[in-house]
């Protein structure tokens, strides 16, 4: 009987301990790894803490999807023969830590991807919304407004890039698939913000490389830039409109557009026979291919009306590529999101996303690509989603006798995440 007592006062005490931690988790400007967060862009900026030393946040997400998915094309060149089975589980480990009063620190690891089934480091930053750690007080007027970003990180060109499946991180994202022509990159720079009454405007220099190094290269910086307006106007009405730039002016290979090494969602799609998954990883995007300059702009409208939401993208990008390929491309970007989400903490959603890119082909053909999912999710606790999605892609006007000419692909996505 003893034992039974004691037994149950620790179950109880660590009980109380873990749901007491668990209310502690979050930490300051910290944008939320569960349903909280899938409104949030950029983290948010409050100048009110409660630093009480080192803080230490360990956090994770797991996803595993279903997949049955069929594909076709003119038959020049033969296709992966499809079945329907469960992809590769990939998983995220997440270190955030808050190391001073303002100063935060984030490190994400890939514990498996479909790129890489080994742990490999995504990236890390330092984010700075407070300067106490020079001196008390110091420019405390200014750093109301301001907030700076260091390290090996996610540059922030677009708000796409925040709606999107980052690996294992696929709780943000309504749908299964990421967009069309994904522009997603890890590079080591400086972003430095100011917020001021719903404006936000940002000024970033990276060193325009995905993978470090010291030897030389033929690579100059990139710079990103953004400038937008965010504001709750009515306790119903949600309105954002931003626009971003990146450019570089010369580069050895940029990866803008095939930078996420993670890997599509959707496995072998349009890969000819005998392709692996690591080594076709990038599977029914759209890669224009630049590489030796780039300047891409993006504009993104934003609108939430009670559980109604749209958001949108218009992405133009010119640059240049290698070899044989035109001295100069431009690809558009078209894509919009229109979600309803309803159900007592708006648990529910239904959806649909339409994305369609156009450009030159390195051929110097004309060629399209367009993309509709509709999808429906259910958060099950706010930190665990089940999602569907049915995918139906198409490729017009590739040259024949490539893989892509007459392409197509479709067919339904199942996929569960964690997120916490």
């Amino acid at each position: 009987m003893k034992t039974l007592k004691l037994t149950l006062m620790i179950c109880l005490s660590l009980a109380f301990s873990f749901s007491a931690f668990a209310q502690k988790r979050d930490l300051d400007n910290f944008r939320p790894r569960d349903q909280r967060g899938i409104h949030i862009f950029e983290a948010p900026k409050d100048t009110v803490s409660d630093f009480d030393g080192v803080k230490v946040r360990v956090g994770g997400a797991s996803t595993i999807q279903f997949q049955a998915l069929n594909h076709e094309n003119s038959g020049a060149v033969p296709l992966v023969d499809l079945g329907d089975n469960f992809n590769l589980a990939t998983a995220n480990l997440d270190l955030d830590v808050a190391l001073y009063d303002g100063v935060r620190m984030h490190l994400r690891t890939y514990l498996s991807a479909r790129h890489h089934p080994e742990a490999w480091v995504k990236g890390g930053y330092l984010l700075i919304d407070k300067l106490e750690f020079v001196k008390e007080g110091f420019m405390e007027d200014a750093m109301k407004y301001l907030t700076f970003k260091f390290g090996h990180m996610e540059i922030n060109y677009g708000d796409a890039h925040f709606r999107r499946t980052d690996n294992a991180m696929a709780l943000y994202n309504p749908f299964v698939g990421n967009y069309l022509m994904d522009s997603f990159t890890t590079e080591v720079g400086f972003e430095g913000y100011f917020r001021k009454n719903g404006w936000i405007a940002m000024l970033g220099v990276t060193n325009g490389r995905l993978n470090q190094s010291a030897e030389e290269t033929n690579t100059k910086p990139s710079f990103v830039a953004k400038l937008g307006y965010d504001k709750q106007l009515t306790q119903d009405l949600r309105f954002r409109l931003t626009g971003s730039m990146y450019t570089t002016s010369e580069s050895s290979k940029n990866f803008l557009y095939d930078g996420d090494r993670a890997g599509s969602r959707y496995y072998f799609v349009m890969e000819e026979v005998g392709a692996s998954s690591a080594g076709n990883f990038r599977s029914g995007r759209v890669n224009p291919g630049f590489g030796t300059e780039l300047t891409s702009i993006m504009i993104n409208p934003f609108v939430k009306y009670k559980g109604l939401e749209f958001f949108g993208i218009y992405e133009n990008a010119t640059g240049k590529g290698f070899g044989p390929n035109p001295p100069s491309r431009t690809y558009n970007h078209y894509a919009a999101d229109l979600i309803y989400r309803f159900g007592a903490n708006e648990d529910i959603y239904i959806g649909g996303r339409y994305s369609f890119v156009d450009g030159e082909h390195p051929s110097g053909q004309d060629i399209s690509v367009d993309r509709l999912q509709l999808g429906a999710g259910w958060f099950m606790t706010k930190n665990i989603l089940a999602k569907l999605e049915y995918v139906n892609q198409s490729y017009s006007d590739y040259p024949l006798g490539t893989i892509l000419a007459g392409g197509q692909f479709d067919g339904l996505m199942l996929e569960a995440v964690i997120s916490f």
